[in-house]
């Protein structure tokens, strides 16, 4: 999804210097939503992956019964 959002900026950014003002707004438009998107995206699996690693260590570290 990082990978569009700058391919979707690096459009707008040659659009704009062509002239071309309608498709560099909604080339940055997209590009500013996939950004956001990602960087919701890998805040939730950051979240998810510290909570699932705390889980295993916890169960790793446990003294036997």
């Amino acid at each position: 999804m990082l990978k569009w959002a700058v391919i979707c900026a690096i459009i707008a950014v040659i659009a704009g210097l062509l002239g071309f003002t309608g498709v560099a707004g909604a080339a940055a438009a997209v590009a500013k939503f996939l950004f956001f998107a990602f960087l919701v995206v890998f805040l939730i699996l950051l979240i998810a992956g510290l909570a699932a690693g705390r889980k295993v260590s916890n169960t790793i570290n446990r003294p036997p019964l």
